[in-house]
């Protein structure tokens, strides 16, 4: 049994719970340091990413995410997640945990009566996802390690790289769960791989 944690401190929470859940999964709400250790995956819901950081800063999550992620444990950032997995935000100085190699622009789509639906092809997913997408950033450029998945519009919508996977848009918001059920394969590959090297 895989256990997958959604980072609970603010954002669409309940909604994540419920799509691993009915993924076959236990799904823990993280709203403590020490649960990382008891988790193989995470996922960064969406919600504001100027409030998640603040939120992380004072509940010191910053370091202890980073580091599992750099321990090789796969995180899935959606919407605001996303941003908080860039290494480079453009019109930021900075970064916040700086694990995909890509430069995101937050708020892209426009704000929030510029929120849309739209199908994509996400690749190794489906060819039909029906994509929720409030106020909504995206990728302008990844690095070389970085694998390109979707694109809406000629704009880079969804990535991974090694253990990492991001979406602009809001998975959790319809009853598709592919694209979760595509994150639980990689913690799945992960827990393998990290048994091996132990």
């Amino acid at each position: 049994m895989i256990t997958v944690g959604v980072l609970g401190l603010q954002g669409a929470v309940r909604e994540h719970i419920h799509s691993i859940e009915r993924s076959g999964h236990q799904a823990v709400v993280v709203k403590k340091v020490e649960q990382l250790n008891e988790i193989d995956g995470l996922i960064l819901p969406g919600g504001e990413s100027t409030t998640m950081r603040r939120l992380i800063d004072k509940y010191a999550f910053l370091e202890p995410l980073r580091q599992f992620g750099e321990a090789g444990k796969p995180i899935f950032g959606t919407c605001a997640g996303l941003i908080l997995l860039a290494n480079k935000i453009t019109n930021q100085e900075g970064y916040h945990l700086g694990l995909m190699d890509m430069t995101v622009t937050r708020n892209a789509f426009g704000r929030q009566k510029e929120s849309f639906e739209a199908t994509l092809q996400i690749e190794g997913v489906a060819d039909d996802y029906d994509a929720v997408f409030i106020r909504a950033p995206y990728i302008n450029a990844v690095g070389a390690g970085v694998n390109v998945l979707s694109t809406y519009q000629g704009a880079i919508v969804a990535a991974e790289e090694g253990p990492f996977l991001c979406a602009s848009f809001h998975p959790e918001l319809t009853k598709d769960d592919r694209l979760v059920q595509y994150f639980i394969k990689k913690i799945e590959e992960s827990k393998k791989h990290l048994q091996v090297k132990a």
